[in-house]
């Protein structure tokens, strides 16, 4: 293991401990709430986030090209997981009537702004790599060599 992944392991672990400690030591947290929404996280997560990211990559396997299948994945995840986070603003979750400066802007709007910037990005990064891969082919026939660089 190298010293990075030992300093992050030790700093995650420590992280952890503190957390746990302070949990445990303060009188406030009701351990029994804490368990129940760590285990509802748990089965969330395992139950639901992760096979429908399983499914959605092997969706997308089928319609992305090879060379830029891990970059739609990449994209697809962080949408997924931008929407999930801001669904409950744009819905207004939390909002009342009898306070106007709570959830004051239009989420809604922020979302699919963000969720084109991902876009965008992701068009950026497979048109770079269609732009090297041709270059690359290029160099190639220019010097007599076929597509295996033989």
């Amino acid at each position: 293991m190298s010293r990075l992944r030992t300093a992050l392991l030790v700093i995650g672990v420590a992280g952890m401990g503190y957390a746990v400690a302070g949990a445990v030591t303060d009188p406030d947290v009701r351990l029994g709430g804490v368990l129940l929404f760590l285990t509802a996280v748990l089965v969330a997560h395992d139950g639901v986030w992760l096979p429908a990211v399983l499914l959605a990559g092997a969706l997308l396997d089928r319609v992305a090209p090879a060379r830029h299948r891990g970059t739609v994945r990449v994209a697809a995840i962080a949408a997924a997981a931008l929407t999930v986070a801001a669904l409950p603003l744009v819905l207004g979750l939390g909002r009342t009537a009898d306070n106007p400066s709570a959830l004051p802007l239009n989420y809604g709007r922020n979302l699919a702004l963000v969720l084109l910037a991902v876009a965008g990005t992701t068009a950026l990064v497979t048109a770079r790599g269609r732009i090297k891969d041709r270059r690359r082919g290029r160099k190639n026939s220019e010097s007599g060599a076929d597509r295996t660089g033989r």
